[in-house]
């Protein structure tokens, strides 16, 4: 069995992605959490990496080593708060102390963050450079274990390198329509494990949902989403509006055996596992919701 097979194997079909910032809870809440998740029925447990998060090497390493029998996953470790060579040497020694249990998801992160630092804000040259420098590690000093590490990606290019020097894309903020474009440039043998909002509720709660969500990623500027919107044919119209179109693709809402036939259309468009994410306005609500959600939607 190959690693993408493996992986396949142990995450199944639906995980939960969990907030980082700001809305983390302390270590222990959070350990208590990912165990309850587990319990339910989850495969995998993500969480990602910003302002005013964990360093995410030494949270998952915690989570891990707290949490038995679940997956992990980092959704993503930001290329801007470590070198290629700290990142495959982290991602090696979790992958070593835990077989089987971590998934090293991997993002350029966004121009705000890149400017802080002084950067240019290049991601595909970027990106391709941070995974040579890690195969340039690996190939000098092979991990004993070997692990799967994912790209944050929305558009075609960054699609098509996490293809070629990847095992696969964790999309995030995508409409529904994303998957099967993504899968069809990713071509059947890598992982497509996207992030998808849901909402137990109607669809105007899932609509202020949405509006959040774009006021957001323009005040940040957070091109990617708004390109891989547009490429996929949601108008400025249908995304200021937002328009039931881009409501109803971008959150899947309703009650809990709705949701589970959306997830589905997913799977079935090609997504290997799918991570839900409440829309909620704490992080115990959010656990809330994917407790309720559990028995319709894990499987």
């Amino acid at each position: 069995m190959t690693l993408i097979e493996d992986t396949r194997a142990r995450l199944g079909a639906i995980g939960a992605w969990l907030p980082s910032a700001p809305l983390a809870p302390p270590p222990d809440v959070e350990r208590a959490a990912t165990r309850r998740l587990a319990e339910l029925g989850y495969r995998s447990v993500w969480s990602g990496e910003g302002p005013g998060s964990r360093e995410v090497f030494a949270h998952f390493g915690d989570l891990l080593a707290s949490v038995p029998d679940v997956v992990l996953g980092t959704g993503i470790a930001n290329l801007w708060a470590r070198p290629g060579i700290t990142a495959e040497k982290g991602g090696a020694t979790l992958a070593q102390a835990h077989p089987g249990r971590f998934v090293l998801g991997i993002g350029v992160g966004h121009r705000f963050q890149a400017t802080k630092l002084g950067e240019e804000y290049r991601p595909l040259d970027r990106m391709r450079a941070y995974l040579s420098e890690m195969d340039a590690v690996a190939a000098e000093n092979p991990s004993p274990v070997a692990f799967p590490r994912v790209l944050a990606a929305v558009g075609p290019k960054m699609l098509a390198l996490s293809r070629d020097q990847a095992d696969g894309a964790h999309p995030f903020a995508q409409p529904v329509s994303h998957t099967p474009y993504a899968r069809e440039i990713l071509g059947p043998d890598k992982l497509l494990i996207p992030q998808q909002t849901v909402l137990l509720g109607t669809r105007e709660d899932a609509r202020a949902s949405v509006r959040k969500r774009v006021a957001l990623s323009r005040e940040h500027r957070i091109e990617a989403y708004l390109a891989g919107w547009k490429r996929l044919g949601y108008t400025d119209a249908d995304i200021t509006g937002p328009s039931d179109r881009f409501v109803d693709d971008l959150v899947l809402w309703g009650d809990a055996g709705t949701i589970a036939k959306r997830l589905d259309e997913l799977l079935d468009a090609g997504a290997d596992h799918v991570l839900l994410t409440p829309s909620a306005a704490t992080f115990e609500s959010t656990v809330d919701v994917l407790a309720e959600l559990a028995p319709a939607v894990v499987r």
